[in-house]
This record gives C-alpha cells, sequence and structure tokens, in this order.
C-alpha cells in the first residue's frame, strides 16, 4: 500500500474496523467453543478500545505490522480437544478478515459498476485501504511462527510430537518473526501472497455483483 497523508489517516479507522473484528472473532471461537475467559476479561465485544495495544498500533499504521492484545483462552475449557480447540479459536481472527475483506471488495465493484461512489470525497480510498489491511493483516496472522495464529494453526494440525516442537519455538518465536520481516523476506512474501488474494476475492466479489442487478 502506498504511504502518504491521506494514506495514514484513512488507515487509522481501516485498522480500528480490522483489528476489533480480528480480536472479537477469536474471543466469540473461544466463548462458543466453551470457554468464558474472553467473555470474562471483556473481550466479547466489539468496542476497539478493549483489543488495540498502542505500540502494536502505531507499527501497523506506520510500518504496515503490529499487533493487538492477544485474546486470553483457557483450552482446559473447551468442549473440544483442546489443540483442536485453539486451531479454530486462532483460524478465527483471519477469517473474520477475509470476510471483512469480501464485503469491501463488494462495494469496490458495485461502486465501480453502479457509480455509487461518485463525488464522495475519500469514501473510495477508504473502502480500498480497508479491503487491502484486512487481507494483508489474514495473510500476516498466518504465518506459522508463534505468536501469530497460524503457528496454532499448524500446531492443531500436526501429529502431536511435532506440535510440541513447534509449541516450545514460543519462547523464541518474537524473535524469529522480527528477524524475517527485518530481512525483508517475510514481507515480501507477506505482501506478495496478499496480492494474490486480493486479486481472488475481486474476482468472486466482480462475479456475484454480475448476478444482481441495480433496481
Amino acid at each position: 500500500m502506498r504511504f502518504d497523508i491521506v494514506t495514514m489517516a484513512l488507515r487509522l479507522p481501516a485498522l480500528l474496523l480490522a483489528l476489533t473484528f480480528h480480536e472479537f472473532a477469536h474471543a466469540w471461537m473461544a466463548n462458543r467453543l466453551g470457554d468464558p475467559t474472553p467473555r470474562r476479561m471483556g473481550r466479547l465485544t466489539l468496542e476497539p478500545w478493549a483489543h488495540l495495544d498502542p505500540i502494536g498500533t502505531l507499527l501497523i499504521v506506520f510500518y504496515g505490522f503490529g499487533w493487538a492484545k492477544p485474546v486470553p483462552t483457557n483450552p482446559y475449557f473447551y468442549r473440544v480437544d483442546p489443540r483442536r480447540g485453539l486451531l479454530w479459536t486462532a483460524l478465527a481472527g483471519p477469517v473474520a478478515n477475509l470476510l471483512l475483506a469480501f464485503l469491501f471488495a463488494l462495494l469496490i465493484v458495485f461502486g465501480l459498476r453502479w457509480g455509487l461512489l461518485a463525488g464522495v470525497p475519500y469514501l473510495p480510498r477508504l473502502i480500498m485501504v480497508t479491503f487491502q489491511l484486512n487481507v494483508v493483516l489474514a495473510v500476516f496472522n498466518l504465518i506459522p511462527i508463534p505468536p501469530l495464529d497460524g503457528s496454532k494453526v499448524l500446531a492443531g494440525l500436526l501429529p502431536g510430537r511435532q506440535a510440541h516442537l513447534l509449541d516450545r519455538l514460543e519462547q523464541i518465536g518474537p524473535f524469529l518473526l522480527l528477524i524475517v520481516l527485518l530481512s525483508g523476506v517475510g514481507a515480501g512474501v507477506v505482501f506478495a501472497l496478499s496480492g494474490t488474494v486480493m486479486e481472488a476475492i475481486l474476482r468472486l466479489a466482480d462475479g456475484l455483483s454480475r448476478l444482481i442487478r441495480p433496481f
């Protein structure tokens, strides 16, 4: 995403929406699976300030990568196998962002096709930035390095011994992630994959829009 003052300002509401739904989805899934911890900690809410981490939020605005406050969960409350429950709880966040991205892709496609966004200053850019940010956030969180969601998803899919080895990376995971990102390789992969996902979502939205005619 190109960085300038306007884009930075537009990222703020987009960021609030993306991070809030991401963390709410984690809390909702954990609660759905029987863990009351997120609800008791006040995280089962769409109130943005309950989820934002000040430093992580600023890093996303200025750098493109950051974090929100992790949702506390206790897998021993899950009504399913704890590893399976952690998988679904972790996956819920990125899925929520992809669903939001699809909704904004529909706004993009319908707006262009029917001229709904004409004459509204900055609204098309806000919709585009929100679409892009949700896709990047989903793809970034699916990197299988602790403490990102992708590591928990992968641990839930691996056999017990391999999953345990992945869990042991939890302590050095943030350092590994930092190295990957600062090397430029991680950022390049994330943005390349994000571009592919954006194109696929826009194609899907365009196909759906062709089935719907305006009144």
